[in-house]
């Protein structure tokens, strides 16, 4: 048979036929989770060694916190000295994490103390009930998550959502704050898996952008940023380690599960998440408008167009940056169409060519100040100014002492070769 005839079968296939085999896939999924849970226990492994704390967010109604417990030590963060052999162990090391199921936690912020328990996967959420009082003035605060028996404590941050910001951005990270050649399988497969958050690059002027968005025209700093990605949430510290690295302003991240689950709160399937995770905080905070900002590399464009059809005023602008701006094409023509979708919306969707084009379209609508534009300028042209990554590798190669092979003295497991 061949593939026009299988993916027509396929399509042919009933409904009720396909919920049946995807229940199938998840329950027996859950039954080898479970059978590994008890041989771990029988072993004593799988005890909780980390808490993945992502960052939270709050409002007046309380606040929104979620997580991972793992059986792996942290990586901690990027050195100086890591070459690709590093880079890619690292890689290893967060894909293979192992998580800690069905383990009782308490999270305490404000004074209030809740308890969860996490799931299958390891993951955890926690609804808050926010505490009497006034909250701080400052953007960002703790929570602070810990085993039920209040060992591995551990700070989580959590961002103040205030409804008089006026506006938050929601944004998409790969290629429209982040290089990663998503559009080139083979370039994207090496960033991912050869680099680490220092070597990573911002794409030209993204850091005083998202400063001049969170300050505001008011410059209050108080305009909330999320970010949503299709990337696995094992990338999460590496994503986490680059912003703060790249002075890039953080805010909640919010990636998805590679695992078989459906309809879970931080595991969903597809680009589709990033629409419905943008749904979430649109109809969460009433009080805000929104700035949407992709790229025009994945589905951002159809997804914000569809988000500005069902807000509208709701939603400020969309900005989607062109990932090939020196050229014409099929990726281009696409976006334009969604353009043409939301004309009658009211809603300003723009292909942008770079930070300072949507600095200054943002400027225009009163989002960042005047004199934002300039520095998002001085911004693009110093980074501009950097050599590539293909350029850094270059210079880095001619520079080096000959290499020795990378399983030589050492093991992936880091221990030490036998012969």
């Amino acid at each position: 048979m061949g593939h026009a005839e299988a993916a027509a079968g396929k399509a042919s296939w009933p409904a009720s036929l396909r919920r049946r085999l995807e229940h199938a896939v998840i329950d027996a999924d859950d039954q080898l989770d479970a059978a590994w849970l008890r041989l771990n226990k029988r072993l004593g492994r799988g005890r909780p060694r980390h808490l993945a704390a992502y960052r939270g967010y709050a409002d007046e109604r309380g606040a929104e916190l979620f997580g991972r417990v793992l059986a792996d030590d942290p990586l901690g963060g990027p050195g100086d000295d890591a070459g690709w052999w590093d880079n890619l162990l690292d890689t290893y090391r967060r894909f293979h994490s192992r998580e800690v199921p069905a383990q009782p936690l308490k999270v305490r912020f404000r004074g209030v103390e809740v308890e969860t328990l996490s799931d299958h996967e390891g993951y955890y959420t926690a609804a808050v009930p926010a505490a009497p009082g006034t909250p701080p003035a400052e953007l960002w605060d703790n929570a602070l998550a810990s085993l039920a028996d209040g060992t591995l404590a551990t700070p989580q941050p959590v961002m103040q959502v205030r409804s008089g910001a006026g506006f938050g951005v929601i944004s998409d990270i790969d290629d429209t704050i982040l290089h990663s050649s998503i559009t080139d399988w083979k370039m994207a497969a090496q960033l991912t898996f050869l680099h680490n958050a220092r070597t990573r690059k911002a794409l030209d002027g993204v850091a005083r952008l998202y400063q001049a968005l969170q300050a505001g025209a008011d410059v209050s700093g108080t305009h909330p940023i999320f970010y949503v990605s299709s990337s696995p949430w094992n990338l999460y510290d590496l994503l986490d380690d680059f912003m703060e690295l790249n002075a890039i302003p953080c805010g909640p991240i919010f990636l998805r599960d590679i695992g078989t689950d459906a309809g879970k709160f931080i595991k969903t399937p597809g680009h589709g998440h990033k629409l419905e995770r943008a749904r979430t905080l649109i109809k969460r905070f009433p009080g805000l408008r929104w700035v949407l900002v992709g790229d025009s590399g994945q589905a951002d464009a159809e997804l914000y167009s569809d988000a500005a059809r069902e807000f509208g005023d709701r939603i400020v602008a969309i900005y989607i940056r062109d990932v090939d701006p020196g050229s014409a094409s099929a990726l281009d023509s696409r976006v334009d169409a969604h353009i043409e979708r939301v004309a009658g919306t009211g809603v300003p969707m723009l292909r942008s060519r770079d930070s300072l084009a949507i600095a200054e379209h943002a400027a225009g609508l009163g989002l960042i100040a005047p004199d934002a534009v300039a520095a998002v300028a001085e911004d693009v042209r110093r980074d501009r100014s950097r050599p590539t990554l293909g350029e850094a590798a270059a210079e880095e190669a001619l520079d080096a002492p000959p290499a020795r092979s990378p399983l030589e003295g050492s093991t992936p497991d880091g221990g030490t070769p036998i012969g």
